[in-house]
């Protein structure tokens, strides 16, 4: 069951990240580069961090052929696909509660802690659409907007704290992916964020520098006040 969800989520990925490639307008090896990085470029990034090399994508083509599936249908019938839309986007809900459960699981699987075992469930979920951000040379979506890395965290957090209460493993992943999912759709339906750091007037340096300057300024004012008030 949690091969098919894998596979499932994989194909979801790939399809969001080669809508990416329609954005900029790429031609068909961008789409497919776009819709691999999406797909599987999480997994990679999690087995390379967990010494399991080479990465399931490699040992299982199947990863591979979905992604190419996945771009090719964006390719040629991406206005189609775009109508549905909402349907492709809780399919992809889906696909990040899958994702954060199976890091978590094969994090514990490797001895890693509380921690790791959490990063690793955010990585699995979010790598992927991370690498296609920065190949298009976009900020991570993951950093400005949405509740994906959020909602992955949390679901890794449920894994452990399950794993503490002494529950089996396939209970421990269901919950994961359940609470992932429906984090997810809620930030779909109603916005959930984090809260924003607010810009500021100017650069860090410059507004240094004008503190001091109104510093100096004031203590020179101040001054001569002093020497009259001494003076009488």
């Amino acid at each position: 069951m949690i091969t098919i969800l894998d596979i499932f989520g994989t194909f979801v990925f790939a399809i969001s990240g080669a809508f990416r490639a329609v954005k900029h307008e790429l031609d068909l090896l961008g789409v497919l580069v776009l819709s691999v990085a999406t797909g599987v470029g999480g997994g990679m990034v999690r087995d390379t961090l967990l010494g399991s090399t080479p990465p399931v994508a490699f040992q299982d083509e199947t990863y591979l052929l979905i992604c190419f599936l996945g771009g090719l249908l964006v390719f040629i019938g991406s206005r189609k696909i775009a109508l549905r839309w909402d349907c492709v986007m809780a399919a992809d809900a889906i696909g990040l509660g899958v994702f954060a459960a199976i890091g978590a699981a094969k994090a514990t699987a490797c001895g890693l802690g509380t921690v790791g075992i959490i990063m690793i469930a955010a990585i699995t979920a979010t790598g992927g659409g991370v690498i296609r951000d920065m190949l298009v040379r976009e900020i991570p979506a993951i950093l400005k907007s949405d509740f994906y890395a959020s909602a992955s965290l949390i679901g890794g957090a449920c894994f452990v704290i399950t794993g503490m209460l002494g529950w089996s493993e396939g209970t421990r992943l269901f919950c994961a992916m359940t609470v992932t999912i429906i984090l997810r759709i809620l930030d779909m339906r109603y916005g959930l964020a984090l809260p924003r750091v607010k810009s500021l007037p100017a650069s860090p340096s410059q507004l240094a520098k004008e503190y001091k300057t109104k510093a100096i300024t004031s203590k020179i004012n101040t001054e001569p006040n002093e020497t009259i008030k001494k003076n009488k």
